[in-house]
C-alpha cells in the first residue's frame, strides 16, 4: 500500500473512533445495560462482517490478504491505543478498562478475526463462483 493510502486508512480508522467515542457520552457507553450492549456488539460485528465482505472483493485477489490486515491493523491498534489513552489514563481505570470496558476490548480482536479468515475464504479458487 502507499504511504497516502495508509494515511486515508490511518485517518478514517480515527475519525470512525473520534465518532464511536462522541456517541458514547457521557459515559463511553456505560450508561447502558450489558445486555444492550451485548446486542449492539452482535449487530456491529455483523456489519463488521458484511463491510469485510464487500471492501475484500474489491481489487485483486493476489492484495486481498495484504489489504484485510492494514485494515484490521488500523481499526485495532490505534483504537486500543486511544481507549487506553482515554479509559486507563484519563478517566483512571489503568489496564481495568479492558474489562470494564469489555465491549471495546472484543472489539480489538474482531477485525483480525474477520478481515483475515474472509481474505482468505475470498482467495479461494471457488470463491464467489456459481455450481454450473
Amino acid at each position: 500500500m502507499s504511504p497516502s493510502r495508509h494515511a486515508r486508512l490511518l485517518f478514517q480508522a480515527l475519525a470512525v473512533w473520534g465518532l464511536f467515542w462522541l456517541g458514547g457520552f457521557p459515559d463511553y457507553y456505560r450508561q447502558y445495560p450489558d445486555s444492550g450492549m451485548a446486542v449492539f456488539c452482535v449487530l456491529l460485528s455483523v456489519g463488521i462482517s458484511l463491510g469485510a465482505l464487500l471492501t475484500l472483493r474489491k481489487g485483486p485477489p493476489g492484495r486481498r490478504l495484504r489489504r484485510a490486515f492494514w485494515i484490521a491493523f488500523y481499526y485495532t491498534v490505534p483504537f486500543a491505543v486511544l481507549d487506553g489513552w482515554y479509559c486507563g489514563i484519563h478517566l483512571g481505570h489503568g489496564g481495568a478498562f479492558l474489562g470494564r470496558y469489555w465491549y471495546l476490548t472484543v472489539f480489538y480482536l474482531t477485525p483480525w478475526l474477520t478481515f483475515l479468515p474472509t481474505a482468505l475464504v475470498l482467495n479461494r479458487p471457488a470463491a464467489g463462483k456459481r455450481p454450473e
